[in-house]
């Protein structure tokens, strides 16, 4: 047994159902999509069936993902000090019942695999983007995900590999999820045509627009309409509809909104800007993080 895998069986304890779960999620990680997405398509044929709304929720509950803007994936590549907030307080800034805890253990310790959503929707792609944060997590995927060309490489990397997706429009989020420990760990650049928890969040949204596997990033868009020649740029970087383009000019839905800032970045009349919004979850923003929730 290679000692990857020994620190994540003591990880989980008496909880050897999770170990298994974690190994069989990273080491099958296309086979394990490849199932999830299988399970999305049959919910989309079946929306009309509002008994399943508790039971998605459920599984939102225990799997799910934070929407990161540019400054706050900057610090977290930029942490050269273990981050450890696991209180319920956490549920301000990721709103969940579980997997809420923050923790960056060696987060100078970074590993980066192809994407496995890329690797089961056309074109089949191998997008190396999906990228683990500190000692632990890294340390598996180096040592038991060679199939899908995991590498180690440094924070600058990262930070590099980020940027260049987010200039064709995907989105920076961190998953969470109960089986592999219920914390902070992976960060991928998600395509909204590949991502399975972006497919199921549009999926879902059809059973209650509030089912959502992706949590907002805390943020909002404020419009100067005075600018706005109304040229529909950022229209193509909207990926959950919260922009549109009516009779009364550029309109915006903040419930739909994810708050990825993608349409700030496309616009270059300096139309949008990003906002804390207090109706939202607070951003993961890792100074606040130390500030105040950091015991």
């Amino acid at each position: 047994m290679k000692n990857s895998t020994k620190i994540i069986l003591r990880k989980h304890g008496w909880r050897i159902d999770r170990f298994f779960h974690h190994y069989i999620y990273f080491v099958f990680y296309q086979p394990y999509i490849r199932t999830a997405l299988f399970c999305i398509n049959l919910m989309g044929k079946v929306s009309w069936l509002k008994p399943l709304n508790p039971i998605i929720d459920a599984m939102y509950q225990r799997f799910h993902a934070k929407v990161l803007v540019p400054e706050d994936t900057a610090k977290i590549f930029e942490l050269n000090q273990d981050i450890a907030a696991v209180s319920s307080l956490n549920k301000r800034i990721i709103p969940y019942k579980y997997a809420y805890k923050i923790l960056f253990r060696d987060p100078e310790a970074i590993a980066v695999m192809d994407c496995p959503c890329r690797k089961v929707l056309p074109p089949f792609e191998e997008v190396n983007c999906c990228i683990a944060i500190g000692k632990e997590l890294s340390t598996f995927w180096l040592e038991h995900c060679e199939k899908y060309n995991a590498r180690k490489i440094t924070q600058a990397e990262a930070r590099a590999i980020i940027e260049a997706h987010r200039k064709t429009g995907n989105i920076t989020q961190a998953f969470f999820k109960v089986a592999t420990g219920g914390s902070t760990g992976v960060i991928c650049s998600c395509s909204p045509e590949h991502c399975i928890s972006l497919r199921a969040t549009r999926v879902t949204r059809k059973f209650h627009k509030r089912l959502s596997q992706s949590a907002s990033s805390g943020y909002s868009i404020s419009i100067d309409r005075k600018k706005c020649n109304q040229c529909g740029k950022c229209l193509e970087f909207c990926h959950v509809d919260a922009l549109s383009i009516k009779n009364n000019g550029l309109e915006y839905d903040t419930d739909l909104c994810l708050g990825c800032g993608l349409c700030v970045e496309r616009c270059d009349r300096d139309v949008l800007s990003l906002y804390r919004d207090s109706g939202k979850p607070l951003p993961l923003d890792i100074e606040m993080v130390k500030r105040e929730f950091t015991q």
